[in-house]
């Protein structure tokens, strides 16, 4: 695979321009990029594979739900519906998304809507539900939509500064584009990641002066969640598990599960991969299967005892306090 994608390598210099092109049109103007009345914030890469999305968009609902009316709009990637979806009590996860799903699932009060359209998304949740906030998922290439704030998120092993447009890498848009976020955070981090290494990983990204650079990781909650009742992972030790995943990156995960002494099989699938009745057959023959939360919502309806690990990003320092911060700025200027 490594030698097809270098033998690509003319192709990705063709995506390079048309990249580069893109960008200087609305830099310029001649392409119109639209602010929204209603204050927005942008969570998004600028590669294909996970940097710890949809986690982050959790994090801001943690912070900022109980003083403002939050609602979430993403594209809803693979979803069986076209168009704006407002999720309902009744909405299924087909029609939203698996993350949209999930978010909606576990912030209940929040607002959840789903439009490849971005400009007519906020357009229709203004009207629908008049939010104080939107959280624009995955959003940071969508140049129709000028956010408010934003912030770029990059991997701690695949940086940006360090990779290639597609087809040879992993870019899909340019470095610098980096230069709109407000805030970089290098996400699945070392715990241990001491400041010398935070300097220099700096010092690779080169943001401007105004920017802020944090640093997060992944953190795995112990206690395994589903239908019964939640399950410690050292109780699976001795059991045959199966790992079922069909998000981008599920090698932080692997690892997590190899350091807690786990044996287990992993089956991998596509990045929100629905699975087939044949698929599903299958796994109702194993003993005990485990999955990621993104994959739960998509078969929690089809096998009986099924657990997830849920995640979230921890920051180093005091990152935490100075994302805090810079929201409740950013909010409070535009209230």
């Amino acid at each position: 695979m490594q030698v097809l994608r270098k033998l690509l390598f003319p192709i990705s210099l063709v995506y390079a321009m048309v990249v580069y092109l893109r960008n200087l049109f609305y830099d310029l103007g001649i392409f119109p990029s639209k602010s929204s009345t209603t204050p927005t914030i942008c969570v998004g890469n600028l590669s294909v594979g996970g940097t710890g999305k949809t986690p982050m968009i959790e994090l801001l609902v943690r912070l900022l739900k109980e003083d403002y009316k939050i609602a979430v709009l993403s594209r809803g990637y693979k979803r069986k519906s076209e168009g704006f979806v407002l999720a309902h009590s009744s909405t299924t996860v087909q029609e939203l998304g698996d993350e949209p799903y999930q978010l909606k699932s576990k912030f209940p009060t929040i607002e959840v809507a789903v439009e490849a359209n971005r400009r007519n998304g906020i357009v229709q949740l203004d009207y629908a539900v008049q939010p104080e906030l939107i959280l624009l998922d995955d959003a940071y290439q969508h140049r129709k939509v000028n956010p408010g704030f934003s912030i770029l998120l990059t991997a701690y092993d695949q940086i940006y500064s360090d990779d290639w447009y597609l087809p040879t890498g992993n870019l899909r848009d340019s470095k610098a584009a980096a230069k709109r976020a407000q805030i970089i955070v290098v996400t699945k981090c070392p715990e241990d990641l001491d400041a010398s290494s935070r300097i220099e990983m700096i010092k690779r990204l080169h943001p401007d002066e105004n920017q802020k650079v944090l640093f997060s990781f992944l953190s795995y909650e112990p206690r395994l969640k589903g239908e019964g009742i939640p399950l410690d992972i050292s109780s699976l030790k001795d059991r045959k598990v199966t790992l079922v995943t069909g998000i981008a990156n599920p090698a932080p995960l692997v690892d997590y599960l190899k350091m807690k002494e786990l044996k287990f099989e992993h089956l991998k699938f596509s990045d929100h991969h629905f699975f087939t009745k044949k698929e599903l057959e299958t796994l109702k023959q194993k003993e005990f299967v485990l999955t990621t939360e993104k994959d739960y919502v998509r078969l929690k309806n089809d096998l009986v005892g099924l657990y997830y690990i849920e995640i979230s990003h921890r920051f180093l320092e005091n990152g935490l306090e100075l994302l805090s911060s810079e929201l409740q700025d950013f909010m409070s200027r535009n209230s």
